[in-house]
């Protein structure tokens, strides 16, 4: 696999709630196996939680450029998604299947892959997270666009 957007010395950060704790689980295996190192905020097992809890320390993470770049997971996506995407630094596209992974990246440099753990298959999702690291940004128009999403 070709790794184009880990940064040397940076970790990958990981983070779920209840419902996207086995996906993360799957996601952790392949980054161990590609020696891909993580640091994982949680939550570190099936029991009913809150994904705001795990997903700001990981945005977080990702924004101040401690890890680059985030793999989320909640059962639909959605939910997570959406609390990452309240950090100014943090693009997070939430993906279903590959293609999506692939554009995220390509034309909107997005730094966090959200995934709905409920919806996807450990196959699935390790596809994706594959597609995510490997795809280069495009840039040039697509800059243009993504200078115009923070609210100054």
């Amino acid at each position: 696999m070709n790794n184009l957007i880990l940064q040397e010395g940076k970790p990958v950060a990981l983070c779920s709630d209840h419902a996207g704790w086995a996906t993360k689980q799957a996601v952790m295996a392949y980054l161990d196996e590609q020696g891909i190192e993580y640091k994982d905020f949680g939550t570190y097992n099936e029991d009913s939680c809150d994904y705001p809890d795990f997903a700001h320390p990981c945005a977080l993470a990702v924004e101040s450029g401690e890890c680059y770049p985030g793999i989320a997971v909640c059962g639909s996506g959605e939910g997570i998604n959406i609390t990452l995407n309240k950090h100014q630094g943090i693009r997070s596209a939430l993906c279903w299947i590959p293609e999506i992974a692939r554009l995220a990246r390509m034309h909107n440099n997005a730094n966090v892959l959200a995934m709905p753990g409920r919806f996807v298959s450990n196959e699935e999702a390790i596809e994706m997270v594959k597609t995510f690291l490997g795809t280069p940004f495009e840039g040039g128009r697509h800059q243009n666009r993504i200078d115009k999403i923070p609210v100054k």
